[in-house]
């Protein structure tokens, strides 16, 4: 049997620069930066969503009613257009976005100089420095065939009043080009930053391995940017569920031609300010938490969002 004589083992010395990492220090930094996050997230997130599941649970005395609240507002006339409206918008939304911010920041990337590539993703980003009210209200003005000057191609489309342009089949179109136009350019430059983590030798390997620019964008640039298109993804899934200001501005500027409960969140509003009916806006709140804690769900298992990648 063999022992091993620990004597002439050489050990190595601590690497210069390297200090040992002692238990407990910096503690205190860490949950100082992360309090202010904590009380915003408690006080704006946490319980606004534990109050909202309080009134949907009870009634306007505060009596326990378990889910009538939510048979009451899935019963009526205006729940299931209300929601369908919103799901066609998100549907248009979310592949459109998806897939073009994925194909823009791509040829941003892969096929124009920097210097051109830096000017386009700026031109793309100065529509999302507008606030919502203000972007509606450039959009009003271009969609109304009087004053536009797209006129002509509305003309070309058969648009020839601003009522014909907001006929209800038009509506998701309308509201997902204001989104696009605010929200795709911010998309793009997250996207091309994703691009640019991976590393040149991958994709010199690729070249080295004959593959094009479409090639080298399919099987790796997008797979290995999948969990940041996850996360772009869930956010606009979030925010395209929340849709109030567009619709209810051209309600008010169209005198009545769009309807004040076309989406959810319309609807929510007027159970709650016109009926005064806070349980059941709270109900309609509880029902969209529902349907976006869903597809986030689904999404973050497909996608892997939150697993590390292995070096």
């Amino acid at each position: 049997m063999t022992v091993l004589d620990t004597r002439h083992v050489a050990v190595s010395p601590p690497r210069r620069g390297l200090v040992p990492r002692r238990g407990g220090g910096g503690g205190a930094a860490g949950y100082l930066f992360v309090a202010g996050y904590a009380i915003l997230l408690l006080a704006f997130g946490v319980f606004p969503t534990g109050y909202a599941f309080y009134l949907a649970l009870t009634n306007d005395k505060g009596q326990f009613t378990g889910i009538n609240q939510f048979l009451k507002v899935a019963q009526d006339y205006r729940f299931v257009p209300a929601f369908t409206n919103i799901l066609v918008y998100l549907a248009m939304w979310l592949i459109i976005l998806v897939v073009l911010t994925v194909l823009v920041a791509v040829v941003l990337r892969s096929r124009m100089r920097p210097g051109l590539s830096a000017l386009f993703r700026f031109l793309y980003y100065i529509p999302g420095a507008l606030a919502g009210v203000a972007s509606v209200l450039v959009w009003l003005f271009m969609l109304d065939p009087d004053v536009s000057p797209a006129s002509w191609l509305l003309d070309s489309l058969g648009l020839h009043s601003f009522a014909a342009v907001l006929a209800p089949g038009h509506l998701p179109v309308i509201f997902f080009l204001i989104a696009f136009w605010t929200g795709a350019g911010g998309w793009i430059v997250v996207m091309y930053g994703a691009l640019n983590n991976i590393p040149d030798e991958v994709l010199e390997a690729a070249r080295m391995d004959g593959a094009g620019p479409w090639k080298t964008a399919w099987h790796i640039q997008i797979p290995m940017i999948r969990q940041w298109i996850a996360y772009m993804t869930i956010l606009a899934f979030a925010a395209g569920t929340q849709l109030f200001v567009e619709p209810q501005l051209l309600q008010t500027a169209s005198l009545g031609r769009v309807s004040p409960t076309w989406s959810p969140n319309q609807l929510a509003y007027v159970f709650a300010f016109q009926q005064g009916d806070f349980n059941g806006a709270a109900a309609i709140s509880v029902f969209l938490l529902a349907l976006g804690l869903i597809c986030a769900g689904l999404l973050v298992a497909r996608s892997n969002l939150f697993t590390l990648d292995e070096k």
